[in-house]
């Protein structure tokens, strides 16, 4: 039974489904209006990795991740460009995209836009009208949250200390400072919908309740995102679905944070990197690997010394797969447990890890255990047992590919950084600076590289 941490709860729970052997799976995708960061990296792995062990395990995953495409910020940036909202979308989209792809990210099953569904918000902020759980002030339409008997049940704490969150409106004209916008309504100069109770635009919170109903139905089995939405924005869908009297998700899931010292990374506090260009840097794989030798739950650093020692794992995993000419799984490829039978070590290894992986996920035991299991295939074949050495090495790559993680056995070519190192350190040799040359030959090896000095200067190469 796969079993995962239900935030409303506050336990693992058995992931039980609306409907046997499949799985309803929604995740709050971006606001697309700026490169990527790193915490959006690690949400979309985090959940993708889970999409992809449900799989793995059988189930028939139907996984929804939105695109915000109107939104304050999107409206602020066009018009600091002079070009258009839609164009903003546009660019930063593909951007997206792009930089999910390089991490290895399927695409969802559906991936819904918010403008797609402005209908069917107007039509539910009607009845939130009709019924007195909606009233309008002279910007908007607002929720009124004192309908609902159990608003801030995801919060997970008392609504008195969440009084001074931020990412609350404030608005003297409403009647909690809980309550929040349904619509706004239009201003000079900004996109706008008709809509019988005034021209405008939905507010943010209105949109993945509608989009995630629309698609997956009531009751449907997972809603997930990164820690920062549990509340408000989780929390102010779930209150619009209990006021519509429409079951709605029955399991929440949410990430940990990308911490930057002791704070986390995100755009509001302007302490982001963004992913792309992380990806410049490195091995795209790196990040996954980082992400899953840590708990989806927990806080991870992201720093240069946490993803070359992540490089320096990958090195290995590469170094196994070119010994025993390993497939290559990921990206839009999914593995199923019945695509192999396995026996002896290798069924061993497969049963531990799955064990671990089934309760809420444990990544970091499992990948510790599949490193184990990478020194003990090396050691079988080099003590004369390559029948088994061989099927270890590749329940091996299985079960990091069930996870998204391609093992490579085609030696990888230098990124222009890595090249631009081993320039450098050509440069410091012909120079006779050899405290700057060391030190450049110590910064290529916590990337990865084998660095060997030759006639035609410093050569690198994967082990």
């Amino acid at each position: 039974m796969l079993r995962l941490y239900d935030t409303i709860h506050g336990e693992v729970r058995d992931l039980a489904t609306r409907d046997p052997g499949k799985l309803s799976m929604y995740v709050c995708g971006p606001t697309v209006y700026d490169l990527p960061h790193l915490g959006h990296g690690r949400f979309t792995l985090v959940w993708d990795v889970a999409r992809r062990w449900f799989s793995f395990r059988g189930l028939d995953v139907r996984y929804v991740s939105n695109i915000t495409d109107i939104d304050d910020n999107i409206i602020n940036r066009a018009q600091r460009e002079g070009t258009t909202e839609s164009q903003v979308a546009s660019t930063y989209e593909n951007e997206w995209w792009e930089a999910m792809s390089r991490i290895g990210v399927a695409r969802p099953r559906d991936v819904p836009h918010a403008t797609q569904y402005v209908a069917d918000m107007v039509s539910l902020i009607e009845s939130f009208l009709a019924e007195d759980v909606a009233y309008v002030i002279s910007d908007g339409v607002y929720f009124d949250t004192s309908c609902v008997a159990d608003y801030g049940l995801l919060a997970g704490q008392p609504l008195d200390s969440l009084r001074a969150d931020p990412t609350i409106e404030a608005s003297q004209e409403k009647r909690s400072p809980f309550d929040f916008a349904l619509w706004k309504f239009s201003k000079p100069n900004e996109p706008v919908w008709s809509a019988s109770f005034g021209d405008g635009r939905p507010g943010w919170h209105t949109e993945c309740v509608v989009m995630s109903l629309g698609l997956l139905g009531d009751g449907f089995d997972l809603h997930c995102g990164g820690l920062d939405l549990k509340f408000p924005h989780h929390e102010n869908e779930r209150a619009q679905a209990q006021a519509a009297r429409r079951p709605f998700a029955q399991h929440w899931g949410h990430n940990g944070w990308v911490m930057v010292g002791t704070e986390k990374m995100s755009k509001s506090l302007g302490n982001f990197t963004s992913l792309t260009d992380l990806l410049e840097r490195t091995d795209a794989r790196a990040y996954r690997l980082l992400v899953i030798r840590s708990h989806y739950r927990s806080p991870i650093e992201v720093s240069p010394a946490t993803v070359a020692d992540a490089e320096r794992a990958l090195a290995r995993l590469d170094t196994l797969a070119r010994r025993f000419e390993l497939p290559t799984f990921g990206g839009e490829q999914f593995v199923t447990q019945n695509d192999y039978v396995f026996s002896g070590r290798a069924k061993d290894l497969v049963t531990s890890v799955g064990v671990l992986l089934d309760e809420d996920l444990n990544t970091p035991l499992a990948v510790g255990e599949l490193f184990d299991a990478v020194s003990s295939a090396n050691t079988l074949a080099d003590e004369g047992e390559p029948v088994e050495a061989a099927q270890l090495a590749l329940a091996v790559a299985v079960v990091f590919g069930a996870l998204g993680l391609a093992v490579h056995s085609a030696v990888h070519e230098p990124t222009r950084d890595d090249q631009a190192l081993v320039s450098a350190r050509d440069d410091a040799r012909s120079a006779q600076n050899w405290a700057e040359a060391d030190r450049l030959r110590d910064e290529l090896v916590s990337r990865g590289w084998i660095v060997e000095d030759s006639a035609g200067g410093t050569r690198i190469r994967r082990g």
